[in-house]
């Protein structure tokens, strides 16, 4: 195996390629996985069994569904911007495996080190937010538009709270490399244990929901308002790589928490992936727990939440951090 991987990196541009071809394939293969816990956890929740006819335990139902979407007539409606029609599901994808490049899962296993992957990751999320604007401008439809909109409004209201508590682990590790992040608490400990640290992931986290569009912030996929919201137009196959980018997302914006406030692969006895993995699919079942649980806010609530709470409370939590003069 070890030759194998040696051939490879004596040819550059073959590695690249080899390293974009699997983010690719697992971002769109976990996807598969976290839908099928997520409809058993929201079965379990619910008092219902979630699938079990598919294939053992339902294990293949969500295959089947990917095969169904890939079946469906592509519909693109008479008076859309094809263009920006077409091309809006695959910025959405694309912005996901792009963070995934930058993610490490073990000590050599991140596709591409930078020194400022934290600063790469909040650049490329913000491709999503393009995407789902294109998708509900160019679809043509008002209820496309006003679910457009208000994703915009939310993710972008949003990213502000999150991105100052990522600051408060970049204040106090100083290292906007993910890679730097875990070898610091590997020495340190975790930065969960560190007040400024767990306030910072406390916002994070409500963000987080935000972010992939979770109950009660599910707003920009409101059907008892909006029918669905910006992907009302789509079917088939661009209507299953949004979702897809949105349950990568969910793996990914989990794994990145792992990553700055609970030590990545650190931790005893396991191999440091599978500690990668633990992590994260402990806190997906937080966010489905989540999910299942509150009601759904109206979308005032919900930014007005994010202005008059979470800014506030985030910018005060930074120069709370810098002030203790950590590190």
């Amino acid at each position: 195996m070890e030759a194998i991987v040696q051939f490879f990196r004596d040819y550059p541009l073959l590695w690249t390629l080899v390293k974009a071809v699997v983010l690719a394939n697992f971002t769109l293969a976990i996807p598969l996985a976290v839908i099928y816990i997520e409809r058993k956890v929201a079965g379990f929740i619910q008092s219902r069994l979630g699938p079990v006819h598919v294939g053992p335990q339902g294990t293949f139902q969500t295959v089947a569904d990917a095969l169904k979407l890939l079946l469906k007539e592509d519909i693109v409606p008479a008076g859309a911007d094809k263009r920006f029609f077409y091309i809006a599901p695959y910025i959405a994808f694309v912005s996901v495996v792009l963070s995934f490049m930058v993610l490490p899962f073990a000590p050599g296993w991140v596709a591409l080190e930078m020194n400022v992957a934290v600063l790469f990751v909040i650049g490329v999320s913000l491709f999503n937010v393009v995407s789902i604007l294109m998708a509900g401008w160019s679809s043509n439809n008002k209820y496309s538009l006003l679910g457009g909109l208000r994703a915009v409004a939310q993710l972008l209201s949003y990213e502000v709270p999150m991105v100052l508590s990522v600051l408060v682990v970049v204040v106090y590790t100083g290292s906007m490399s993910l890679t730097g992040i875990i070898e610091y608490q590997v020495q340190h400990g975790w930065n969960i244990m560190h007040p400024p640290v767990m306030i910072a992931a406390i916002i994070y986290f409500v963000c987080a929901l935000a972010e992939i569009n979770r109950t009660p912030f599910d707003l920009p996929e409101a059907e008892s308002e909006l029918v669905s919201g910006f992907n009302t137009e789509y079917s088939g196959m661009r209507f299953a790589l949004f979702f897809a980018a949105e349950f990568a997302n969910n793996f990914f914006i989990t794994a990145f928490a792992a990553a700055l406030f609970f030590g990545g692969w650190d931790g005893p006895i396991l191999p440091p992936i599978v500690w990668t993995f633990v992590k994260v699919f402990v806190m997906i079942f937080v966010f489905m727990w989540v999910r299942w649980t509150p009601p759904r806010l109206r979308i005032d609530q919900i930014l007005r939440f994010a202005w008059q709470f979470l800014v506030p409370v985030s910018l005060a939590n930074l120069l709370f951090a810098v002030a203790l003069g950590v590190r």
